[in-house]
């Protein structure tokens, strides 16, 4: 449908009601932005403080110690892995199918809704016997699954919120939501419910039996997403249905059909695209890894304790942030893959220099510098890919990025749990995620850099 005025070519538009006019958009556009980018800042509820630095350390050392084979680690890992395998299988077809239905906005409904279900529910497991543990690792399991099953159709209302000439703005606004959320976030849940020591933490003055403090710290997280998510769940209007081919495919045969002729479709006219497409979530998967095992890694092998962790988490979280500005700032002027490749292989030299030191001290200096490293290569294949899209194939080409990600988010696990079981030791888990890092730039090594004086929009 047009939005053109028209009675644009009657009137002539002076300086003011031209200022006007940008001004009425500007704030028309905000509002949707806004409450789409506060699922992004809820999300770190999720991502920040169940997956990387909070309860998967809890589930992985407190709960995980009462295991009499002692491998926590591995097993959690490998359960993620198998929760990759089914979000690989089944939720490339599921966006597809949200978009012909028109039921994106509800998708993201019911799949958050249930994620944060699953979050409450961790307050159930505490550090007393084995069965916590795979009770938690159950529940952190699916809770994975059904977080990527709404962040596919969140990745895919990009297109909603925003135009060709700013989705790569709006992108980067939800992405710095993400970071400077999950910074909040940490700093309540650490000094509210860790910091300190005996047996009680925090400012609340928590009991630390059973592993209330963090138990509880899943409760909270719970309810920041809730509160976090409702904006998007109910400001973003749902997408009309669309027909394929002159119909709609119906049962999931047909769906995986479609899905598999649209891909087709984008290998004959954009194949530089789709090997983007595959070197992009390979890498990503890799940068994904940094944050999941990066804070387990810090408890079992470099002697952090939990609340150093937290301290950590928010420090890897600004670095990440500057990272992304200073990388955007330089993409605009050297192009997006030459940010990418270098911020890799900077950071497969990092995991190397890791491997090989011990200590708090060094995780700190090292680890930070790996976590620089991961927010521009992140904003630059994002910007990558906007340059890489044709016109108004946008849309698209973000909900593939999305889903071939998803795809093979079982690999980081993969290693990281297959190398702690060929040594017998956590810390050979970091050559998995170096290894991914470093494939993920060999593949993009071949992919062409988008022509510049072709994208500016």
């Amino acid at each position: 449908m047009s939005t053109k005025n028209p009675m644009a070519h009657s009137v002539p538009e002076t300086g003011v009601t031209r200022w006007l006019r940008v001004v009425d958009m500007t704030v028309a556009k905000r509002p949707p932005v806004i409450s789409w980018a506060f699922w992004d800042w809820g999300s770190a509820a999720f991502n920040a403080v169940l997956v990387t630095f909070i309860f998967s350390v809890y589930l992985t050392d407190s709960v995980g110690s009462t295991l009499p084979s002692g491998n926590a680690t591995p097993l959690y890992s490998m359960a993620v892995a198998l929760a990759g395998v089914v979000v690989a299988v089944v939720a490339p077809v599921m966006g597809r199918r949200s978009d012909i239905w028109g039921t994106r906005r509800a998708s993201l409904r019911i799949w958050t809704l249930v994620t944060i279900i699953l979050m409450f529910s961790l307050f159930a497991v505490k550090n007393t016997d084995p069965a916590y543990y795979w009770i938690g690792v159950a529940i952190m399991a699916v809770a994975n699954v059904t977080f990527e099953f709404a962040e596919v159709q969140y990745y895919a209302q990009l297109s909603q919120v925003s135009t060709p000439h700013t989705v790569g703005r709006v992108s980067g606004f939800g992405w710095s939501m993400g970071y400077f959320g999950g910074i909040f976030l940490l700093l309540i849940c650490y000094f509210g419910f860790v910091a300190g020591e005996g047996d009680t933490r925090g400012f609340l003055n928590i009991p630390t039996e059973e592993g209330l403090n963090i138990r509880l710290v899943a409760v909270f997280a719970a309810v920041w997403f809730l509160v976090s998510a409702l904006p998007a769940l109910f400001r973003i209007p749902e997408i009309t249905p669309q027909a394929v081919d002159g119909h709609q495919p119906r049962g999931i045969v047909a769906a995986y059909a479609d899905l598999f002729r649209q891909i087709g479709k984008l290998w004959r006219s954009n194949r530089n695209a789709v090997f983007f497409l595959i070197a992009s979530a390979v890498f990503r998967d890799g940068l994904a890894g940094v944050f999941t095992f990066g804070a387990i890694l810090a408890v079992t092998v470099y002697e952090l304790s939990a609340g150093d962790v937290l301290l950590f988490g928010v420090a890897a979280n600004v670095v990440s942030a500057l990272g992304a500005l200073l990388g955007g700032f330089l993409d605009d002027r050297i192009g997006p893959k030459p940010i990418i490749i270098v911020s890799l292989l900077i950071m497969v030299v990092d995991v190397v220099i890791l491997y090989f030191v011990d200590g708090p001290q060094n995780f700190w200096i090292f680890g930070l510098i790996l976590c620089a490293f991961v927010g521009p290569a992140q904003s630059a294949s994002r910007s990558f890919l906007t340059r890489l899209s044709p016109d108004r194939q946008e849309g698209q080409l973000f909900g593939l990025y999305a889903t071939t990600g998803r795809a093979v988010s079982w690999m980081a696990p993969t290693l990281f749990g297959l190398f702690v079981a060929i040594t017998g030791e956590d810390r050979a888990g970091i050559w998995g995620i170096g290894l991914l890092l470093l494939l993920g730039a060999g593949l993009l090594m071949a992919v062409k850099p988008p022509a510049r004086e072709d994208n500016r929009r």
